[in-house]
């Protein structure tokens, strides 16, 4: 299937490394130049280099910190200076796992306001100063990178930034979509990054198992009983970047292999 992506421009927050990362080598590979954003600039540039070497596409690094409100704004203006239009953008950058996870007594308001900060208003930063470049163009996708602790409980800011992306990406899908936009969310679920892949041999060190046994019990709550990989998840978000998308907005599409228990409506 032709996604119809080829020569179009993207903006990946958070795109240095994780999932990030691989959506922004899957929408190159598709015929898309790129923008990677993210705050630590030597892993940044290094990874636009070898996505550039392995895509032929323009792979730019763009050193941002999505908390600023200057800060992205330069961000978005930097692309536009560089591409002469902004037409995806993959809102991605956050803690993994977040920081106030709880037991209560250990949740503190700044662990709180940091994770929202980041997360929840960061994306709206990111969209505010995206979304009429998008307009002027006459078409856009938005994509909210949310989780599955949106759909059950057991952490505090995780869960909540995740819930507060669903709310914001239905709202702008409906405000937008008017000029050609569409937004949506996708919640992965335990995903293979560079960060799981240390969780996991972390925990088989210290319970005296092996990796296979670790990602086997990682698994046991979702359908496909493995985990699900980065690049899969990216696949799900280029598609949702694609002119092929127009018939979902103001969606949320999990993407965790069938997590959880609960029956999404």
């Amino acid at each position: 299937m032709d996604l119809e992506l080829k020569d179009k421009v993207a903006l990946v927050t958070g795109g240095s490394k994780g999932i990030g990362r691989l959506v922004a080598e899957e929408l190159a590979l598709e015929g898309v130049d790129v923008a990677i954003c993210a705050r630590t600039r030597e892993t940044l540039e290094a990874t636009a280099t070898e996505l550039a070497n392995s895509t032929g596409r323009r792979i730019v690094p763009i050193v941002a910190d999505t908390t600023d409100t200057p800060s992205v704004d330069a961000m978005v203006a930097t692309v536009i200076e560089t591409f002469g239009r902004l037409d995806i953008l993959v809102n991605n950058a956050g803690q993994p796992g977040g920081l106030a996870l709880g037991p209560l007594s250990t949740v503190t308001d700044e662990d709180m306001h940091a994770d929202l900060n980041t997360k929840f208003l960061g994306y709206l930063r990111c969209a505010r100063a995206a979304a009429p470049h998008m307009a002027k163009g006459g078409y856009g996708r938005i994509i909210n990178v949310g989780g599955q602790s949106a759909r059950m409980p057991g952490t505090y800011s995780t869960g909540a930034r995740n819930i507060a992306i669903v709310h914001m990406s239905k709202t702008l899908a409906d405000e937008l979509g008017p000029s050609g936009i569409n937004v949506n969310a996708v919640h992965p679920g335990a995903t293979v990054t560079e960060y799981i892949r240390g969780q996991i041999e972390t925990r088989a060190r210290d319970q005296g198992k092996s990796v296979a046994e670790v990602e086997e019990a990682m698994a046991a709550n979702n359908a496909i009983k493995r985990l699900v990989t980065a690049r899969e998840v990216a696949h799900v978000v280029v598609f949702l970047a694609s002119p092929k998308s127009v018939s979902i907005s103001g969606e949320v599409i999990g993407v965790g292999g069938g997590a959880g228990r609960s029956i999404p409506t």
